[in-house]
């Protein structure tokens, strides 16, 4: 079966041979982390059955964050950590899109506009919350998560926010519930984003590169009462971990090309599609995050430099909606896949017995 690594070990040479005096030094490290994970070049792993002692060698991985092969552990224990975050009121669901005239420009300062969209989105969320007609509450709690492709690859940058229905008091004492289907409203929060983004990238020196048509637009931002949160969660839990594309979605790779799996927006239907193997690493590569930024933001009582604990929070949350809420939220526990490696013969977990040394000595970044 095809994976992404393979088509990168294939036709990334050529790749970097064209077009490496122009990539940015982010994606040659990747691209390189992703070509050499596995095959040895890293390293060998030895390891020894603890139950019926068959011995395995397994080449070394990558470890690099936007490699698909490397990421499904932490995708396991991300979605366990921030499912006993939930608390037991109504969820919502909040995604912040740019116009498609903006794409080029935040694709050209990708760290100046990726900050720009959670700066201007998450300070819209809290205004219109703060407000007495919606929430009332300027101490609310959410979770966002950047994205940045569609279905066939290509460039769409996007936030989704996950958001607890409601906030807590100024004093800290109370919960104040927003409405069971509505938390803001979407074309004042639609104004209030566009407004803040403009801002934002006048101040970062970008204005001049945009359309001034785009500031009379309108913008999109969608709100959607998503029940208790869980499967919302489960949605973006793959994403956090992995870039664009995961290895089960790669149908072949051969003669130049790339062949892969999507469906259209509304339907349940799997189509294909074939594109050149060069345009596919495009594709892929644009995707990739700066170094060190971090895609996954949490904000007020949900951040982890938050002065009030999240079982705080929870106990004022049970009284007010009751401790039936908390029993239906603690019903249905979430499946988590066991990390570790496991013996190909009996299942037993494996002993690491020690590592060899890589062949080259790369700097990738795995943050």
């Amino acid at each position: 079966m095809s994976s992404v690594a393979e088509v990168l070990r294939r036709y990334g040479p050529a790749y970097l041979e064209r077009y490496g005096g122009a990539m940015p030094p982010e994606h040659k490290k990747v691209l390189q982390a992703i070509m050499a994970c596995r095959t040895g070049e890293l390293g060998t792993a030895w390891y020894v059955c603890q139950s019926c002692g068959k011995a395995h060698a397994i080449a070394c991985a990558c470890g690099n964050r936007h490699c698909p092969s490397c990421q499904w552990g932490k995708t396991a224990a991300w979605l366990e950590q921030e499912t006993g975050h939930l608390l037991p009121c109504p969820y919502f669901l909040v995604t912040f899109t740019v116009p498609s005239e903006l794409r080029a420009v935040i694709r050209s300062h990708q760290r100046i506009g990726y900050a720009a969209l959670f700066e201007a989105s998450s300070a819209a969320l809290k205004a219109l919350a703060s407000n007495p007609r919606f929430v009332g509450s300027s101490h609310c709690g959410f979770v966002g998560v950047l994205h940045t492709w569609g279905r066939t690859l290509e460039y769409h940058p996007h936030i989704h926010y996950i958001v607890p229905g409601g906030g807590l008091s100024d004093d800290g004492t109370t919960w104040l519930p927003a409405r069971p289907n509505f938390f803001v409203p979407q074309r004042g929060l639609a104004i209030l984003f566009r407004a803040k983004f403009r801002d934002a990238l006048d101040r970062a020196g970008l204005l001049g590169q945009v359309d001034p048509a785009v500031w009379r637009a309108q913008w999109v931002v969608d709100s959607q009462a998503v029940g208790d949160g869980r499967t919302s969660l489960k949605y973006l839990a793959p994403y956090v971990f992995r870039v664009a594309i995961s290895d089960r979605r790669i149908v072949s790779c051969d003669d130049g090309r790339v062949t892969f799996t999507y469906r259209r927006v509304g339907s349940k239907r799997q189509r294909r599609m074939t594109v050149d193997a060069q345009e596919f690493i495009r594709r892929f590569l644009q995707h990739v995050l700066p170094a060190g930024f971090q895609k996954v933001r949490h904000y007020g009582f949900l951040s982890p430099t938050s002065r009030i604990a999240i079982e705080a929070v929870r106990r004022l949350v049970v009284l007010y909606y009751g401790l039936i809420s908390l029993l239906l939220a603690q019903a249905s526990p979430v499946a988590v896949i066991e990390a570790g490696l496991r013996c190909d013969a009996c299942g037993g977990p494996l002993l690491c017995l020690g590592r060899s040394s890589p062949v080259a000595v790369l700097s990738f970044d795995t943050s």
